[in-house]
């Protein structure tokens, strides 16, 4: 078991805060020519510059496109809610504009019983992502807009600093380095302070490239670290861990300095249909994934994320780390058979015995 109780569960909201960058998806399925006109490859994650200024635009008039609320971390803390079906077990923060998208985000995500604690900045429009979709392959470029714009004040007002306090478990993605280490460096150092664990996601390639700097200012906090083949290796490349093996780089992230030595590093790290990998305590355990047959995947956008909210939504319960794996493998499969991160009904996940 971990540091939270079961009984405890029951009767606690805000357990987890999660904080990042609320983003309306605009999803369409698109030939690889418009994928190329904008310089993009497949499975890409990247922020928009100015040669994309026109690709939100394209996107809308040549394809149909759809809605659909979004942000890495917004993600996974609604997929959590789904799997917990006890509504405000997670609080999330994060800048949006005031405008008719943030409406959209807002009644979604509380919809689905998230605490939503956005910080509105009237300057910038709400953040969009236009989600790119070539057979099952999917590109993100992402227009941040206001969630550039949020602010350690939001955290540290009292309304919002005692959601901060009282959490138990604080998830924050790589994505939010781009916005606001500060901010993760106060709710990391507060973790530690108070003996909580801190779980960070990579995110992306370009993260793991070209805000190193900021990953290892916050890295020494981590207890738990999810990631992908890409930017595993990308890591791995960048922190001169000098292997490609995916299984090494996992154990060499968790021996990476740590701040808190009562609670040994995990490192999770997904690999497409190959079997999950577990980091921990020297050791190396792997999971196989649920394949699906190829016409049952429809969308692979969210996937990550779910897989994420799985993992948190049995963690935060205390169970043991083979259930919550098993949770997030279930819960990316349900996601990638639906359009974006999408679910509906209840959710049906049952521990293998």
């Amino acid at each position: 078991m971990n540091v939270a109780t079961t009984n405890n569960f029951n009767q606690r909201d805000n357990l987890l805060v999660g904080i990042g960058n609320p983003l309306l998806d605009i999803s369409a399925i698109v030939d690889k020519e418009f994928l190329a006109k904008y310089d993009m490859k497949e499975n890409d994650a990247i922020l928009a510059s100015d040669k994309h200024k026109n690709l939100y635009e394209e996107l809308t008039e040549k394809y149909p496109v759809e809605y659909i609320a979004g942000g890495s971390v917004q993600n996974t803390l609604r997929v959590t809610q789904w799997l917990i079906e006890k509504p405000k077990v997670c609080t999330y923060f994060g800048c949006v504009g005031e405008d008719q998208y943030s409406k959209i985000l807002h009644d979604k995500a509380t919809s689905e019983g998230v605490n939503v604690r956005y910080q509105y900045n009237s300057l910038e429009p709400t953040g969009t992502c236009a989600v790119l979709i070539t057979d099952h392959h999917r590109s993100l470029c992402a227009n941040l807009a206001s969630a550039n714009f949020f602010t350690i004040d939001h955290i540290r007002k009292p309304e919002n600093k005692k959601f901060i306090e009282t959490a138990q478990y604080y998830y924050v993605s790589g994505f939010f380095l781009t916005v606001s280490p500060p901010s993760i460096l106060e709710i990391a150092k507060l973790a530690l302070a108070r003996d909580r664990p801190l779980i960070m996601n990579l995110s992306a390639p370009f993260i793991c490239q070209f805000y190193k700097e900021q990953v290892m200012q916050v890295m020494p906090y981590v207890d738990i670290l999810f990631g992908n083949e890409m930017e595993a290796l990308t890591f791995s490349v960048e922190q001169s861990l000098e292997t490609k093996d995916l299984k090494e780089i996992a154990l060499k992230i968790c021996k990476l300095p740590k701040q808190n030595e009562n609670r040994s590093r995990i490192v999770i790290l997904t690999h497409g249909i190959n079997p999950v990998i577990l980091a921990h305590n020297g050791k190396i355990k792997e999971y196989p994934i649920i394949e699906l047959p190829k016409d049952k995947v429809v969308d692979t956008n969210g996937a990550g994320d779910a897989f994420v909210g799985g993992f948190l939504s049995q963690y935060i319960k205390g169970e043991d780390l083979d259930v919550c794996i098993q949770c997030a493998i279930w819960a990316a499969a349900e996601i990638i058979q639906r359009s974006g991160c999408t679910f509906e009904g209840k959710a049906t996940f049952k521990p293998l015995q």
